[in-house]
């Protein structure tokens, strides 16, 4: 009966990839010199109404601040890890019980990335990456959460060899060993293959071959498109054909019922000398393309109609990444959380909608004069006719009682009531539009999603990559320069207005 078994598995997967809508995630790294608090990255995640994320670690910090929020995680065993549990039951399931037990269900872990991209970043380890994948399946049926959360392992799509045209691909057959146990293994237990794609990369490397619009998404007439000659499909760009042969692949070694999921893809805003097509420009048509295009259920030309649910790489710039500038500069936001250019999305709905006038706050300069932030709250809170009563002791916004924080708490109730223009949050420059919102504790600003009681609590740990205390903090003194200029508080109405 066992193929009877195996028959309902893949009938329900089946049904369950059919029933659910296509999707873009964000990949979160961490190698930022300044790293957001996690109550700050998940305050960015839910203003941006981003929904789905990849964790390249299982880091306490983060899932304890996305408890609550309904955000989907997939969370990551670091290859450091893999040797380790990759030989050992007792080692998965101790990781299984710390990093997934723990936090589940409050935290919506969806999926474990055992390791990523294996084969090509760590191949002393890839032997033993069937056996890590089998022995955290394992814990997790032990804890009757295999249902609920799907384990499998990136691949980068340099595994697959003679990629175009897609009909004729296949698996770098040195792999073969490792990819077929990987494949029954995600075949028998409903998961998915995690592929990242980077067509900017292959598009840098191809000598010219590929056109820059076809690494794109940009729209091309027919006869600029490649054409497989075998299938004589056209296809418009890098993606497509890429995820085709993937399937193309796995039906090679006859796995033909496993769909794909890209756990890794984007463009870079910024590139040095050797890099010119790393530009603000290049980056937001890819990732706006890209966007519509999964959500739109445009599929591809061997499964049209079929998305293929995607993570962008990545949220926030990388400025400790090392390497060429490009490896810095994959990301949609700085570590403030201000985007890097505003994604060209209209008409795709809210999903990181990263034009960012709908939830925006304006909060004090980092470094700003003390006297001239006072003189600005003085003005806010006079002639600007903000309500500012929040800020009287025993008050709600009373803590803590330095001048950023007042300040911040006035300038964005003024920016709010004069309709978040541009203009309304400069205040003699001392201001700053972000998408983070300032509100903590009790103290709620106004537009914040704290008010129907969604803020995460401001006392999660920090990310194992910070100290507990190293998490941003829109409220210190530290860092500001030289009083420069004394404003009086009688000439502050001439100033702003």
């Amino acid at each position: 009966m066992a193929w009877l078994h195996a028959f309902v598995l893949l009938l329900a997967v089946s049904q369950a990839t059919a029933d659910e809508d296509p999707y873009i995630g964000v990949n979160i790294g961490t190698d930022l010199s300044i790293m957001p608090h996690p109550t700050q990255v998940v305050a960015l995640l839910k203003a941006q109404k981003i929904q789905h994320v990849r964790l390249y670690d299982a880091d306490r910090g983060m899932l304890v601040a996305l408890a609550n929020t309904g955000i989907r995680v997939m969370v990551s065993v670091p290859n450091e890890q893999l040797l380790g549990i990759g030989q050992s039951n007792s080692t998965a399931a101790n990781w299984v019980s710390r990093n997934i037990v723990a936090h589940y269900p409050a935290t919506n872990i969806t999926a474990i990335c055992v390791g990523s991209e294996v084969f090509t970043a760590l191949p002393n380890a890839a032997p033993v990456l069937v056996n890590a994948m089998k022995f955290v399946h394992s814990a997790l049926v032990a804890s009757n959460l295999d249902n609920q959360i799907k384990v499998s392992s990136p691949l980068a799509s340099s595994i697959i060899l003679d990629s175009f045209p897609p009909s004729q691909a296949f698996f770098n057959r040195s792999w073969n060993p490792v990819m077929v146990p990987m494949l029954n293994f995600l075949q028998s237990t409903g998961s998915l293959l995690m592929l990242n794609i980077y067509p900017y990369y292959d598009y840098m490397q191809s000598n010219g071959v590929i056109p820059l619009d076809y690494a794109l998404f940009k729209p091309l007439p027919p006869t600029k498109e490649a054409v497989d000659s075998n299938t004589l499909v056209h296809y418009s760009n890098v993606f497509d054909a890429m995820v085709d042969a993937t399937y193309f692949a796995m039906a090679f070694l006859n796995f033909t019922n496993i769909p794909v999921i890209v756990t890794e893809t984007g463009w870079p805003s910024k590139g040095d000398s050797k890099e010119p097509d790393a530009t603000i420009e290049n980056a937001n048509t890819y990732n706006s393309n890209l966007i519509r295009h999964v959500i739109n259920k445009t599929g591809t030309p061997k499964r049209p109609g079929i998305a293929v649910s995607t993570y962008i790489y990545e949220l926030y710039n990388e400025d400790q990444k090392p390497g060429p500038i490009s490896e810095k500069n994959w990301g949609l936001f700085d570590a403030n959380g201000d985007p890097i250019y505003i994604l060209r999305l209209t008409d795709s709905g809210a999903l990181l909608a990263n034009d960012t006038t709908n939830q925006t706050y304006c909060t004090a300069k980092e470094g700003a004069d003390p006297k001239m932030l006072q003189a600005a709250l003085d003005w806010a809170c006079g002639p600007g006719k903000v309500d500012c009563s929040a800020l009287l002791q025993g008050k709600p916004c009373y803590e803590p009682d330095n001048v950023i924080a007042h300040a911040t708490y006035a300038f964005d109730t003024y920016y709010h009531r004069m309709g978040k223009t541009p203009d309304a949050c400069d205040f003699n420059g001392v201001a700053d539009i972000t998408t983070t919102d300032p509100s903590h504790g009790s103290c709620i600003f106004p537009g914040s999603l704290g008010r129907n009681g969604t803020m995460v609590n401001i006392t999660a740990p920090s990310m194992n990559s910070t100290s507990s205390d190293s998490g941003r903090n829109f409220y210190s003194g530290e860092g500001f320069g030289t009083v420069l200029v004394v404003i009086k508080v009688m000439l502050c109405s001439v100033i702003f207005l």
